[in-house]
């Protein structure tokens, strides 16, 4: 669907908007003051992080909630995550008030984890210390995605404001851990599924076209990550004494390695698929800037750049175990092991990908290396149908709270639950929404969140909740069987 052939719909009233307006702005400082509360709590859900964090943040967060008043219920819930024995994943946050007067429900999803800080000596503020320069607030979590969660509460508190009591049924799903996989998402999909179902979903974890100009992201490529050990020797070995006729598994390993891409950068893996589908158009310049390029470095892979980046495959070593090189002695390395993070076009499943890579990895093993796959984790890409309501009220809310025509795109990153989110709930409408820009750095030292931005992205989902709860006619919107 192009923008220009999108159906018109009713105008938000002149006096409805104003008045969200002012609930927005006059509601900005507590937004950026509850964001910040939930900044300095370093909430990685990661392996080897201490998890009382992630608990506290998803206390505040059900604070917040609770205290919106709206809610019929709220819970904070762990499950098992599956494939374990009795290993418990993260904590989420679940919330829900029943629709009346025949209104629909809507499920606003955001999650509280956050990445590793990685070498804080790289940030130019302490990361989890909220600080605002210029129009930015810095930290971890200040976009991604504590500010998806702040978006939420504070378009539910203009709401109520401006419209009292809504009739609009409203659901919310924090989850605690979707920077380490999701890895018990589908378990508490299962267990809280009466408490989720909704007739529109919103995903507010994703990106815009710029600061001012909004998006909706509609495509988003799938991962497939695992980690690679290369093994050549029994145990290490001097390697002035042996090197030059026995092989280490460094050399190995960067052999091995570089089978993975061609001479442009492009992935040279049988069996990976692109996704054939036009994009806008994205120069050069902007690239080198966005992604930082050093001087001299061009770009990889072939074909208009956005292609490369929202319907074609990637691979990246994201990580790997060897010594370093303060610690490094003259000796040939065992075994080596690396990180490898895949990201998949729409259209192709993510096991599919793994097995292609893993085939070409066995294919292409050089002197006889022992490889061993572990940690596999896979995410399907995900394709949002564009043609329902639900997209033209998100573009027409965009619309009024941005004062510019939105944009529709497609995202390089992953968010593999919302295809899980789809099968559970087939009927219900995807909007994948964001409250990042292109300057935000999400996952990287120095992460920022635009001001403007979290106030025009409230601002969005206030008018999108006014106008499902009746206050413009949805559509045909279908109703909750509550």
């Amino acid at each position: 669907m192009t923008l220009d052939a999108r159906p018109t719909r009713p105008a938000t009233p002149a006096d409805l908007l104003d008045r969200l307006r002012d609930a927005v702005r006059d509601g900005l400082p507590a937004a950026i003051a509850d964001l910040s509360t939930l900044v300095r709590i370093p909430s990685v859900s990661w392996d080897g992080f201490d998890p009382a964090h992630v608990e506290a943040s998803a206390a505040e967060v059900a604070r917040l909630l609770t205290e919106l008043e709206v809610f019929d219920t709220v819970v904070v819930d762990r499950v098992e995550i599956p494939g374990t024995e009795g290993v418990l994943g993260q904590p989420a946050v679940f919330a829900r008030r029943a629709a009346r007067g025949g209104k629909p429900t809507i499920l606003l999803y955001a999650h509280h984890d956050v990445q590793p800080p990685g070498d804080e000596a790289d940030w130019q503020t302490p990361p989890y210390e909220p600080t605002v320069i210029g129009d930015r607030l810095y930290g971890r979590g200040a976009a991604d995605d504590k500010a998806g969660v702040i978006a939420h509460v504070a378009a539910i508190r203009a709401l109520v404001e401006t419209s009292g009591d809504p009739e609009l049924g409203i659901a919310v799903f924090i989850e605690g851990e979707e920077e380490f996989g999701s890895r018990s998402f589908g378990a508490l999909l299962a267990k809280h599924r009466d408490l989720l179902a909704a007739d529109v979903i919103v995903v507010a974890d994703s990106d815009n076209w710029n600061v001012t100009t909004p998006s909706l992201t509609v495509g988003l490529r799938g991962n497939a990550a695992f980690t690679l050990t290369v093994s050549t020797l029994g145990h290490a070995s001097h390697s002035g004494m042996f090197g030059g006729a026995a092989p280490d598994a460094m050399l190995a390993a960067v052999r091995l390695l570089a089978t993975l891409h061609d001479d442009d950068g492009a992935v040279a893996v049988e069996g990976m698929r692109a996704h054939e589908q036009s994009v806008p158009a994205f120069d050069e310049q902007r690239l080198r800037e966005e992604a930082a390029l050093l001087e001299g470095v061009r770009s990889i892979g072939r074909g208009e750049i956005l292609h490369r980046l929202w319907a074609q495959p990637a691979i990246t070593v994201t990580g790997i175990d060897a010594p370093s090189v303060k610690n490094a002695s003259n000796t040939l390395l065992p075994k080596v092991s690396v990180k490898i993070s895949a990201r998949v076009a729409p259209g192709q499943d993510a096991r599919e990908a793994f097995e292609a890579i893993r085939a070409h990895l066995e294919a292409h093993v050089p002197f006889g290396a022992h490889l061993e796959f572990s940690s596999i984790d896979c995410g399907n890409p995900f394709l949002v149908d564009t043609s329902g309501w639900a997209v033209d009220e998100a573009l027409t809310a965009m619309h009024e709270a941005w004062g510019e025509e939105p944009r529709l795109v497609g995202v390089g990153g992953s968010i593999p639950f919302i295809a899980q989110l789809n099968d559970t709930f087939p009927e219900a409408h995807v909007l994948v929404t964001g409250v990042e820009d292109p300057d935000t750095r999400a996952h990287s030292p120095n992460e920022s969140l635009h001001l403007g931005v979290l106030h025009r992205a409230v601002l969005t989902e206030a008018v999108l909740l006014a106008r499902l709860g009746g206050a413009v006619d949805a559509g045909s919107a279908s109703r909750d069987a509550e």
